[in-house]
């Protein structure tokens, strides 16, 4: 009692820093280097797609990386490379709705801009002068070995583009595209301004001809000299440990393309980060959101590589002690300048009791398991807890209804683009048990299927996809009538199953378990996560009973 009386008082403005990379003043003083970022870090763990939900941490690695290593780091933002400029070019949206595949372009386009940015970084040129005495020294080098003879053409072709800043790269070679394919013989121009229109009519025959004849165009994109420039950045650029480069690509979740297009670009960009692969002292790490990576369909556009890609690709997952460590982290960065003396999380928080349990385990119980989760919920437990040395039990029951409501708000914010109008298929979950039964989730899935038919309902298109087996009027059995939309609430976090085991599995815990049928077949019960419990004013099973 004598410690507690005297130990020093939280104030006003404490906080364990923000939820967001970009805004986190404590990212610097308190990163956890956990066995994630010792992966990317690692100049041998060949891994370089981060995949994770928001808030899982993606953006704080890289902004961890940039920091550890600031002379040996190249940023690329695709809002600074006019990659919409490229998404609205007239012939890439003709080319793509006749089912021309641009992939050959794009895997291009993202050679062309990840090699530039290499070269300029690497000899840190800033003059007119130094620009054209590298270009000579470099050409020089090439002309000694008559192998590189299209790396060298490559590199007069471009060489007076090499130091404009990358969206105006990426402009001159998109234009370049265009103006082949509009002046491509017989089947000039006219064809690509003739949109969807219907202003192009044609035999089969001579639309199949068409189509071979600008996809030979496409494939012809830069390749050959590219992949020769390739063989030059590994052994005559890059050729030292000592320039040992990584290259941070974020924020491709942004709109910054048109959607059309957008998976196309970020399919092909992880095409070309694997081929670069074999630059030994380079390593491009892209991070990406799960629901992303999982739409860009590898299996079917890429010829079977989605092993590959996948093999390449480190799923970010935290465990309670991996938070709690983060945790820790951030409570002594953020006591140290005050004072505080606070050492680890629990000293922030009451202690363990029989009647209450443990207090951490009841926050990271209402998280995701993601740092930004458990961020918010202290945050707003301390928003409460001044002039006292550390937060109750009360404060962390009182700062459940606003995190609740954040975190649907956040989760409606995650999942809209790709699911417009998710709000309100969470809504119809209000007042419900929290713990539903297979008859009461039927009869919860039902009401979702009827906003389908509502045409004010924004998301009509993929819930009547998700939908199309509640609506068949042909017997089948439980688990195929609801499967899709089941596995949609159980893909964002939203709802758990119970097995026999008796225990909730929630996508956090495996996000896999799902594709197995079997598992859903012997569900037989489901539960809406702690997070989402209190804004949607959900009931115990008990209490439901009561109001009947």
């Amino acid at each position: 009692m004598t410690r507690s009386r005297h130990a020093p008082r939280l104030s006003s403005g404490f906080s364990l820093g923000g939820q967001q990379a970009e805004a986190d003043p404590l990212l610097e003083e308190a990163f956890d280097e956990t066995n994630q970022y010792k992966a990317i870090s690692s100049r041998d763990d060949h891994r370089c797609f981060i995949i994770g939900r928001t808030g899982s941490g993606k953006s704080a690695l890289l902004r961890r990386l940039e920091y550890e290593y600031p002379d040996h780091v190249i940023r690329i933002s695709p809002e600074d490379l006019s990659l919409t400029y490229v998404a609205d070019l007239q012939s890439v949206r003709w080319l793509s709705e006749h089912e021309v595949h641009l992939d050959p372009f794009f895997v291009a386009l993202w050679k062309h801009v990840l090699l530039v940015e290499i070269i300029k970084h690497r000899y840190q040129v800033d003059s007119s002068a130094g620009k054209q005495n590298f270009l000579a020294l470099l050409a020089d080098r090439l002309k000694r070995d008559k192998s590189q003879t299209e790396a060298l053409k490559y590199l007069e072709d471009f060489q007076g583009k090499f130091w404009c800043e990358a969206d105006e790269r990426v402009r001159q070679i998109a234009d370049r595209f265009e103006s082949r394919i509009n002046g491509a013989g017989s089947f000039d121009a006219k064809l690509v301004k003739a949109s969807a229109g219907g202003a192009i009519t044609a035999t089969q025959a001579s639309k199949i001809e068409i189509v071979n004849r600008y996809q030979r165009i496409v494939n012809a994109t830069q390749l050959p000299r590219l992949n020769q420039m390739i063989k030059v950045l590994d052994e005559d650029i890059l050729e030292s440990r000592q320039n040992f480069t990584f290259i941070l690509i974020d924020d491709l979740d942004q709109d910054w393309a048109d959607d059309s297009v957008v998976n196309a670009l970020i399919r092909c960009l992880f095409r070309a980060v694997s081929d670069l692969q074999r630059v030994q002292n380079l390593k491009v790490l892209v991070a990406l959101r799960t629901n992303i990576f999982e739409a860009l369909d590898f299996g079917r556009r890429t010829g079977g590589q989605e092993e590959k890609f996948r093999a390449l690709s480190m799923r970010l997952r935290w465990s309670s002690a991996d938070l709690e460590a983060m945790l820790d982290e951030r409570v002594r960065a953020a006591a140290a300048p005050r004072d505080l003396g606070l050492a680890t999380v629990r000293h922030l928080l009451p202690s363990t009791n029989k009647a209450r349990g443990d207090p951490l385990t009841f926050i990271l119980r209402r998280t995701l398991m993601r740092p930004r989760d458990a961020i918010a919920y202290l945050n707003e437990c301390l928003e409460g807890t001044v002039d006292n040395p550390r937060i109750t039990w009360e404060r962390i029951r009182a700062a459940e209804s606003p995190y609740s409501h954040d975190r649907r708000l956040a989760l409606r914010d995650e999942w809209k683009p790709t699911y417009p109008g998710i709000d309100e298929v969470l809504s119809t979950f209000e007042g419900r048990p929290y713990k539903l039964s297979r008859a009461q989730m039927s009869a919860a899935l039902d009401d979702i299927a009827t906003l389908a038919a509502d045409h004010a309902f924004v998301g009509a298109s993929w819930l009547c996809r998700l939908t199309a087996e509640i609506w068949n009027p042909e017997p089948c059995v439980w688990t195929d009538k609801y499967k899709d939309v089941i596995g949609l609430l159980f893909d964002i976090g939203f709802i758990g199953c119970v097995g026999t085991g008796g225990q909730p599995v929630f996508s956090h815990d495996d996000p896999d378990y799902l594709d197995r049928p079997s598992k859903l077949a012997r569900t037989t019960s489901f539960v809406v996560h702690p997070a989402f419990r209190n804004a949607l004013d959900m009931t115990t099973p008990a209490r439901q009973r009561q109001r009947l």
